[in-house]
């Protein structure tokens, strides 16, 4: 346990020197002026907190926070595949497993920085659209919380790939290319709700009530495909890592 709290501050330390900062608030300034400048008063009707969100989180959850997953864990690895970087850091008294979560847990970090900073842009916003309507707390949490929580299976995946590949380019180039079709499988019924790519966009709907997003999908079976996903991607990276050659 020891170790895992050096190797987290390590890469915190790490990550405090790089321009890391710039992709945090890249996905909110976005939401930002997505939210201020879109047309959402149609027949003179008063913006609501849930029209703000839905129009918000579009963008942020179907394009940014997957592309942030692969970004982050390409960045958290990058330093370690160059110049013998891994070979130098799994020589310290640290394990490796104790290694592979601290960079699992400072992606995660990382994501939900990006998430409350999309918090704090969505209140700023309503106030400057003049949205009357009281703050619907639970509904606005419980929106920002999924989306980070849809997000676990995906960084867990993402890092996998990027602790396997030396290349920088190649997880982006794949997680890039894996969130593009989200546009189409966002609206399968069948594939949606199971694509990792396209969940936190699902779990970031604010119409559903206490389903999940626009397919309806009950908590709980949120919870099996989350979590289940999370533990294979988890379970399959840590492997590949304790196999990995140095």
């Amino acid at each position: 346990m020891r170790s895992f709290w050096r190797v987290l501050s390590a890469e915190r330390l790490k990550m405090s020197k790089s321009h890391i900062w710039l992709l945090v608030i890249g996905s909110p300034a976005v939401a930002v002026l997505l939210g201020a400048l879109a047309n959402m008063q149609e027949d003179g009707q008063p913006v609501t907190w849930e029209v703000l969100l839905s129009v918000m989180s579009l963008i942020h959850a179907m394009l940014f926070l997957p592309v942030l997953s692969g970004v982050f864990a390409a960045l958290i690895c990058r330093a370690e595949h160059a110049d013998g970087g891994w070979k130098l850091l799994l020589a310290l008294p640290v394990t490796r497993t104790s290694v592979y979560l601290a960079k699992y847990t400072m992606v995660m970090v990382l994501l939900a920085a990006v998430q409350l900073l999309f918090f704090a842009v969505l209140l700023g916003v309503g106030l400057l659209r003049g949205v009357d309507a009281p703050v619907p707390w639970a509904l606005l949490l419980s929106s920002i919380f999924g989306g980070w929580l849809a997000c676990l299976p995906l960084a867990a995946l993402q890092l996998a790939v990027s602790q396997s590949w030396n290349s920088f380019g190649a997880p982006l180039a794949l997680n890039v290319s894996l969130t593009i079709p989200n546009i189409l499988i966002a609206n399968s019924v069948t594939y949606g709700p199971y694509y990792p790519w396209v969940q936190p966009m699902l779990a970031m709907s604010p119409f559903g009530g206490d389903r999940f997003g626009a397919f309806n999908l009950p908590i709980q079976s949120l919870m099996i495909v989350v979590f289940g996903s999370l533990a294979l991607f988890l379970a399959a990276g840590l492997l590949s890592f304790w196999r990995k050659a140095v």
